[in-house]
Parts: structure tokens; C-alpha cells; sequence
């Protein structure tokens, strides 16, 4: 079985003073283990961004440098497998937005969910599973789940 990376998940993975960071360690460590496959979206690399070098002071920032950021992301590469962008990815998310009503900061998931139904991946390893709720076919499974 195949899981996408939510970019909460990422995130906490590399921040290691994130209360769930051995949390997402272990679970990863066991998709690992069982052979299951482990992807990420450029979607994901630019939340990431956005998150990791958002400044501690505002909302969900850990006021990272673009250095250490850069680090971060390049082990985020190293370890998990990019699902490429291709012409299919936004008319799937157009269809999603407009068949669920998505509105507001919620089009970012329904881009992941547009990347999942491209690539036939049915399960999403997330800390927010009600971000996904909405969409049949797709799983969401916290990482205390795995």
C-alpha cells in the first residue's frame, strides 16, 4: 500500500522539538518496515517552506532560517519519493473543488487529494484527519494509527 505525506507530518519529522516528532518517527519507521511506499508533492515542499521559515512569533511558524530549511527539505527529498506534477493533477483538483464545495485554506488538501487520485493512493498519513474526511476513496490515518 502507498501513503502520502500530509505536511504536518514532514514538518514534524525535521522539527525535532514538535511534541509529535517521535510520534511521526515511529510511524514512518513502521511504513518503512512493512514495505510500504512513502510520497511527497511539490505541493507539500511548499508548505513546508512556508511553515519551517514562517517566523515563531505568527501563527504555526517555527521561525527556521532558509538555510536550515533548505537542509530539512533535501532530507524530506533524499528519504521519501516526489510524485511528479503532470496536466492531470489540476483538472482533478478543479473537479474536487467544485464537486465538494472547497473553500478557503482547504483547497491545499483537496490539491494533495487531487495528486492521490492521480496516482490511485488511497491513504494520506496525517495529524488532521477531518481535513480529508470529505473525499470517498481516501483514507486518513493519523500516524498513532499506524
Amino acid at each position: 500500500m502507498a501513503y502520502l505525506l500530509d505536511t504536518n507530518v514532514l514538518i514534524r519529522l525535521v522539527v525535532r522539538v514538535d511534541p509529535n516528532h517521535a510520534l511521526i518517527r515511529t510511524a514512518l519507521r513502521t511504513l518503512r518496515q512493512r514495505g510500504e511506499e512513502r510520497y511527497y508533492t511539490s505541493q507539500n515542499l511548499v508548505e513546508f517552506w512556508n511553515v519551517c521559515t514562517r517566523p515563531a512569533t505568527a501563527r504555526g511558524g517555527y521561525g527556521l532560517t532558509v538555510s536550515q530549511t533548505d537542509y530539512n527539505a533535501r532530507l524530506v527529498e533524499r528519504v521519501f519519493t516526489l510524485l511528479p506534477d503532470n496536466a492531470a493533477v489540476p483538472a482533478q483538483w478543479r473537479r474536487l473543488v467544485v464537486q465538494h464545495a472547497v473553500q478557503g485554506v482547504q483547497v491545499h488538501d483537496a490539491r494533495l487529494v487531487a495528486f492521490m487520485k492521480v496516482y490511485r493512493i488511497s491513504h494520506v498519513l496525517t495529524l488532521d484527519s477531518t481535513h480529508f474526511a470529505r473525499y470517498p476513496g481516501i483514507t486518513a490515518v493519523h500516524p498513532q494509527d499506524v
